[in-house]
C-alpha cells in the first residue's frame, strides 16, 4: 500500500475550485485525461488517459464544497482518494490523499513515486485552470 498526500491553497472561491475538481464534462485543463464517461450519474465514471489507459471511479462521498471521495481501480492498482476543501478570506485550501495498492508485485516499488508525480501534475494543472 502507498499513500500520497498533497495540500495547497489557491486564491479562488471554494465553489470555483470544487466545480473544477468534480466536473466530469470540463476536464480539458487536465493534461493527462483524454475522456471521461459517466457510467452511473453521481455514482461511477471512467477516465481514459491520453495514452489509452482506463480507470474506474466509484464515488463514496460527495459533500459540496467540503469533501469528495471515491474508490478507484484499473489494471494495475486499486485504492481510495479523499479530497478535503476549506475556505478562509477568499482563499481555498484543498488536501488530497490517495491510498493505493498495486495489483502486480513488480509495480509495488514504483507506486508511491507514481502517485506523487500524478498529484504534482494535477495540482499544477489545477493552479493554471484557476488562474485562467
Amino acid at each position: 500500500m502507498a499513500v500520497s498526500n498533497r495540500k495547497a491553497t489557491f486564491t479562488a472561491d471554494v465553489k470555483e475550485v470544487w466545480e473544477a475538481v468534480v466536473s466530469l464534462t470540463e476536464y480539458s485543463w487536465r493534461r493527462d485525461v483524454a475522456s471521461i464517461q459517466v457510467l452511473k450519474p453521481g455514482k461511477q465514471f471512467v477516465e481514459q488517459t491520453k495514452d489509452g489507459f482506463s480507470t474506474i471511479f466509484t464515488i463514496t462521498a460527495f459533500q459540496p464544497y467540503r469533501r469528495y471521495e471515491f474508490d478507484l481501480e484499473n489494471a494495475n492498482m486499486k485504492g481510495h482518494w479523499t479530497g478535503l476543501f476549506s475556505c478562509h478570506n477568499g482563499e481555498t485550501t484543498v488536501e488530497f490523499t490517495e491510498d493505493v495498492t498495486a495489483k502486480k508485485a513488480l509495480l509495488k516499488p514504483f507506486v508511491k513515486g507514481y502517485l506523487k508525480k500524478q498529484q504534482a501534475a494535477y495540482f499544477a494543472d489545477l493552479a493554471k485552470r484557476l488562474k485562467g
